[in-house]
């Protein structure tokens, strides 16, 4: 009896193992893109979940941090052979996308800096932009639709960003603003969270246990979409630390959109910028390991976290401000990405067909790259 169950057992990890190192490697498109993929294969191909029981599992994504479709592998993971099928089908998706992340950006690093890399990335950088843009009204059409202090919590942490203030100390104020406010009774206004402390902090070398330290920190405090990550990424490394600029953090997303699997493999890229392949590594498994660990313990809670008041106050006041983030880093980054006529016609051309159409985001950082290229090639720019 045991050997039968031990070979079950196996023959679900190699399932798990499968399904997800192949979505992995064709898992284009975002969050909401990998989720629908998931569910198509084991709720209606393979009928492991049933749909409230994925419903719920998306759910208790959006009250944990880190990255959504990731832990919604983990979870299905959990579902289908317990803690093993945890850590096999997290680790199958994740590392084929890192994989192709860490030869992308093998290439850039020596050939982004020629005539021909600039080129590319000169067309990237825009369709880039205006794919966080449409990212951004999509999460703030859910996260801001509860109400007015919704709003209010958002353009608080717009400001309160873009004055330099801490994303994590952003996060947690908003959310208990939100918590008080409907439990308690009506809260400080704008200025709550836009008179967030200033931190600073001294620029540094990083060796590899400070490149650690920043992905864990990272992995175990974000929430919402992994543009969101973009803030942490840019307080962190490009304001505090000065050891990453905003061209190569536009450089990091771009890759990240054109290839598989989830956007926060950005930190593959950032690792290996900053410290070659043991720095991609580290910072791999920093920013992922924090959602393994949440999984695992917040799994066999999903049924109750979403129905408590108090949680659900907590999750609407990180989202508003989580939208908020997104907002003032795209402020950040516009700077360096629409720098002349051609570029600003590539942003607004790759909005409009962002919203007319279903075109995966790939294709247009691939077709932006193209005309970059051509405008290169011809003197256009």
């Amino acid at each position: 009896m045991t050997g039968g169950v031990a070979t079950a057992d196996r023959g679900r990890l190699g399932e798990l193992a499968r399904l997800f190192g192949r979505l992995g490697v064709v898992a284009f498109g975002g969050p909401a893109a990998h989720i629908a993929m998931m569910h198509d294969e084991v709720v209606t191909r393979r009928r492991w979940l049933s749909d409230d029981a994925f419903v719920d599992l998306i759910g208790v994504t959006n009250l944990i941090p880190g990255p959504n479709s990731t832990e919604m592998t983990m979870h299905v993971g959990r579902e289908r052979a317990g803690w093993r099928g945890l850590i096999v089908a997290g680790t199958s998706f994740i590392v084929p996308a890192a994989t192709i992340v860490l030869a992308c950006t093998v290439a850039y690093v020596r050939y982004g800096q020629t005539p021909d890399g600039q080129a590319l990335l000169y067309g990237i950088k825009p369709v880039v932009i205006a794919i966080i843009g449409q990212a951004l009204v999509r999460l703030g059409r859910t996260a801001l639709s509860a109400g007015r202090l919704q709003w209010v919590v958002c353009a608080s942490a717009v400001a309160a960003y873009l004055l330099g203030g801490n994303e994590i100390a952003i996060l947690l104020i908003a959310s208990l603003v939100v918590l008080v406010w409907r439990t308690v009774g009506p809260a400080p206004g704008p200025t709550s969270v836009v008179a967030v402390l200033l931190a600073t902090e001294p620029a540094a070398s990083l060796g590899l246990g400070r490149i650690l330290a920043i992905f864990l920190k990272i992995g175990a405090v974000l929430y919402g979409s992994g543009y969101v990550l973009l803030a942490f990424l840019r307080t962190d490394l490009v304001v505090r630390l000065d050891v990453l600029t905003n061209q190569q953090l536009l450089d990091a997303v771009a890759i990240g959109q054109f290839t598989p699997g989830p956007l926060f493999t950005t930190a593959t890229f950032i690792g290996y910028v900053l410290a070659g392949v043991p720095g991609a590594v580290v910072a791999t498994i920093g920013i992922f390991l924090p959602a393994f660990c949440v999984v695992a313990a917040i799994g066999p809670h999903v049924q109750r976290l979403r129905r408590r008041p108090w949680t659900a106050a907590l999750l609407d006041g990180v989202n508003a401000a989580a939208v908020g983030l997104m907002a003032g880093v795209m402020v950040e980054l516009t700077g360096d990405a629409l720098v002349d006529p051609l570029t600003v016609v590539l942003a607004l051309a790759t909005a409009v067909v962002l919203w007319r159409t279903d075109l995966n985001s790939a294709w247009l950082v691939l077709g932006g790259g193209a005309v970059g290229i051509a405008g290169v090639a011809t003197g256009v720019v």
